[in-house]
């Protein structure tokens, strides 16, 4: 069966490209424009793992894991951010509940080896 991903992008070019490469890999994508989204698409689907933007309108990314891992059937669901402000934000977007951190621009292998890591077979 294969895992799903939802992957919240405000960037419309960087989410299509993200999306490409993991349905590339095997993974069923959900899509999410912002933190309200994300929270919305979790309370109504279950996905495997989450990639999460940090600078995000409306709702940012740490604001939306805060609430996310609220919900009980979530507590643990891995939540990966992904940041272009570097390592400035690991220690926030960790207290905020992900699990990982992935920087701007993406290192595509890493993305899949930690793919691998929280989501194994």
């Amino acid at each position: 069966m294969r895992k799903t991903v939802l992957l919240v992008e405000d960037y419309e070019d960087a989410r299509s490209f993200m999306k490409l490469l993991l349905e590339k890999n095997g993974y069923q994508v959900i899509e999410a424009r912002d933190g309200y989204e994300a929270v919305e698409i979790v309370n109504r689907s279950s996905p495997d793992i989450i990639l999460m933007d940090l600078s995000l309108p409306n709702m940012d990314g740490i604001a939306a894991t805060k609430i996310i891992r609220k919900i009980v059937d979530f507590s643990r669901t891995p939540i990966i951010a992904v940041t272009a402000h570097g390592d400035a934000y690991f220690e926030k977007a960790i207290a905020a509940g992900c699990n990982d951190l992935l920087n701007k621009p993406l290192d595509i292998r890493l993305m899949e080896i930690m793919l691998r890591h929280y989501l194994p077979n």
